[in-house]
């Protein structure tokens, strides 16, 4: 067995690569799904195109470098999380579309709930406080307006999953025996599973009224779960799911407490390995399930969740057509020395960490008639580069751990004045990997972890290598002031929305 396959079910496009035993990639293949605005903050994905993407994006890997099925060890899933999707268990039809993690529809739940019951008592139980974020009142929401749902959930024919549960129940033969389960981590974003016991837990259920026969058995992160039926990987082993900011860390080997990586994706998310302790955080962060490993105890993380980063530099081509690829984002950005005066907070879905403001909305604050379009862009880059600092923040409060240098990985990190400027701006080093898709490559690591193709971490961190590094150049005043300019527009974006 040469290679191990993994699949990467992201928030844009959906993704097969194929890894060596050197975490190197040996063949890829990718293809975007629709994004679908039925109303301003709803977001929602066809998930019956995105199972028609997977195979289609399986057996372009292995047609790509001629891989046989026979030369691929085993199987993992990586997956945006906490988007929700509801099927029918004998048809294999989704009942409605899927709803996004970015989706802001039950809002007004949240602010019901957070009067009624409060944050505290959910952070207490899953680590995450009341917010549009997480799965659990999309699906609540889902039972509550699509016709004929209750009832078949209540009969036991509707399943409710993250992307990845729908994905391992269709792989392993659907409505002919698919297997309806997750891992920890994906169970650790619906808001429905207790972190500390690793159960679903009942009086949420029963809060929110969601049938516990809809939902998924839950599983480590990294055993063999079954073997794949579709024919384009038919017989290989399905061996390891993880939510892909949790699939980063593996990726990135951030195997011990207190290391750290940051992944640039639609979104940008920090998570810094807690070891097997669930520290609950008093500075915004949320405390999540990094990863389980067979019958080894799960280890814990914490994490700040950034709704907006690549998603912004998307939005200036798409919306603005001020570029024509997202490529050209630091050409544009190069053609002036600095912002200008300018702020741009992306709180398109609200701000999510260290803020948790669900009404905030996106603002360009300073312009003055000297602001250009490379300003614009300038402003767009150092968005992420500010949130993210306000996150390493906050995480360094919660922690009690000084974080020296971070672990970069993802699509925009290939944009090195961002990364300068992320050295900048948080005064600590930056370092990229080699590999960069680190996502993919943490679930091609707990596949291959159960099967025996990695036998421990120290194989893993054997494939880890440094690609390059930013330290900070800018003098401390100006970076306090470019941060007091980024509260100040923070603050004016937040609790726009009544």
């Amino acid at each position: 067995m040469k290679f191990i396959a993994a699949i990467d079910q992201g928030t844009t496009s959906t993704r097969c690569i194929i890894f060596n035993k050197k975490g190197e990639m040996v063949s890829v293949g990718q293809k975007e799904h629709r994004q679908i605005f039925p109303k301003p903050g709803w977001v929602e994905h066809d998930p019956n195109e995105i199972w028609k993407n997977t195979m289609e994006v399986i057996a372009a890997s292995r047609i790509n470098d001629n891989i046989s099925v026979r030369e691929i060890a085993a199987c993992g899933i990586t997956n945006q999380r906490e988007t929700a999707v509801v099927w029918n268990k004998r048809t294999g039809r989704a009942y409605y579309n899927a709803i996004v993690w970015q989706d802001t529809r039950v809002g007004k739940r949240v602010d019901s709930l957070e009067a009624e019951i409060g944050s505290a008592w959910f952070k207490e139980k899953t680590g995450l406080p009341l917010a549009t974020y997480f799965s659990g009142l999309k699906v609540q929401w889902m039972l509550e307006h699509v016709e004929g749902l209750r009832e078949d959930a209540e009969n036991g024919f509707a399943l409710f999953g993250n992307m990845d549960t729908f994905l391992v129940w269709h792989l392993t033969g659907g409505t002919n025996g698919g297997l309806h389960l997750t891992d920890v981590t994906n169970a650790s974003r619906t808001q429905l599973m207790n972190i500390h016991q690793m159960k679903w837990d009942k009086e949420i259920l029963d809060i929110l009224n969601i049938p516990a026969a809809m939902l998924p058995e839950i599983r480590p992160s990294s055993e063999v779960y079954g073997e794949i039926a579709s024919e384009v990987m038919q017989g290989v082993p399905l061996s390891g799911i993880l939510g892909d900011q949790q699939a980063a860390l593996v990726g990135q080997t951030c195997y011990a407490p207190g290391e750290a990586k940051n992944t640039y994706g639609t979104g940008c998310f920090m998570l810094m390995n807690t070891g097997q302790k669930a520290i609950p955080s008093e500075f915004g962060l949320l405390t999540t399930v990094a990863y389980q490993f067979g019958e080894e105890p799960v280890h814990y993380a914490l994490e700040g969740s950034v709704a907006i980063a690549g998603a912004l530099v998307q939005w200036l081509r798409d919306n603005l057509g001020i570029i024509k690829h997202s490529s050209d984002i630091q050409k544009l950005a190069e053609t002036v020395e600095d912002n200008g005066g300018t702020y741009f907070v992306p709180a398109f879905s609200g701000l999510y960490a260290p803020y948790w403001n669900n009404n905030a909305r996106g603002i360009i604050a300073g312009l003055t008639s000297f602001v250009n379009k490379g300003h614009i862009a300038r402003a767009v880059l150092e968005a992420t580069a500010y949130q993210t600092r306000a996150v390493l923040e906050a995480m360094e409060k919660d922690s009690g751990i000084e974080i020296k240098s971070l672990r970069v990985d993802g699509g925009m990190t290939v944009n090195e004045l961002l990364m300068q400027f992320q050295s900048d701006i948080l005064d600590v080093e930056v370092i990229r990997p080699k590999m960069i898709e680190t996502t993919a490559l943490g679930a091609a690591y707990a596949a291959g972890f159960a099967v025996g193709y990695w036998n421990n971490f120290e194989d893993l961190r054997q494939n880890w290598g440094i690609d390059k590094k930013w330290t900070a150049q800018m003098e401390a005043t100006q970076r306090q002031a470019y941060y007091a300019g980024w509260e100040k527009a923070v603050a004016r974006s937040l609790d726009w929305e009544e």
